[in-house]
């Protein structure tokens, strides 16, 4: 990269003089490139830690530390700024979208938690009013069968009654009936009403 002086000097003289193999003029060096150097300048140094190179080295590591610097400065990081703040942006869009959407479902479980407070409350309010209708309606159920079947007995036993009646008047006459045709087959002749009507009415337990 670099092109010193012993290099330069040596180099027209390279091309001057062609000796045969094997055969090394003094004051030259062959390298193994083919390349003739200088005894005087030919120190075995490695170019970059060659002492004459230094100030061409320190000119070269400014130029490119300086077009390092620009190329950083100008290309590099405002690039990497960009993405750095595009992925900032982004991570902090993302992170106002999740606080956004735990917003919207704790505000849902909330709704659907009064919601279904609510139906509990309204479900406990109609059962209980249901309750107390079915229990309303099977005591006026009750009490209107029980008049119903009070009405029924009453009139059971007033017909019962009547029925009574009219057996125990019946029976009376019957009696007499019965007697008078006892009487006419025991004595082949026909007894008194008056008598007989007399000793049915002795023999009654009414009578008695």
């Amino acid at each position: 990269m670099f092109v010193t002086s012993a290099f330069a000097q040596t180099a027209p003289e390279a091309t001057e003089t062609q000796e045969a193999p094997g055969a090394a003029p003094a004051g030259e060096l062959h390298t193994e490139t083919g390349v003739v150097h200088d005894d005087a300048h030919a120190t075995g140094v490695f170019p970059p830690f060659d002492a004459s190179t230094y100030p061409s080295q320190l000119l070269w590591l400014v130029i490119t530390f300086g077009l390092f610097y620009l190329l950083m400065k100008k290309v590099i990081v405002p690039r990497l700024g960009g993405i750095l703040e595009q992925r900032h942006d982004r991570i902090a869009q993302d992170l106002d979208e999740a606080s956004r959407l735990k917003s919207e479902a704790d505000a849902a479980v909330e709704t659907y938690e009064s919601e279904l407070a609510a139906a509990r409350s309204k479900a406990h309010t109609i059962g209980e009013t249901a309750r107390e209708a079915a229990k309303t309606k099977a005591a006026a159920d009750r009490a209107a069968i029980e008049a119903e079947l009070a009405e029924k007995l009453s009139a059971a036993e007033a017909r019962i009654s009547d029925i009574k009646a009219q057996a125990f008047a019946q029976v009376g006459a019957i009696a007499e009936e019965t007697a008078s045709a006892i009487v006419d087959q025991l004595i082949g002749a026909k007894a008194n009403a008056d008598e007989i009507k007399s000793a049915v009415a002795a023999a009654s337990p009414k009578g008695a």
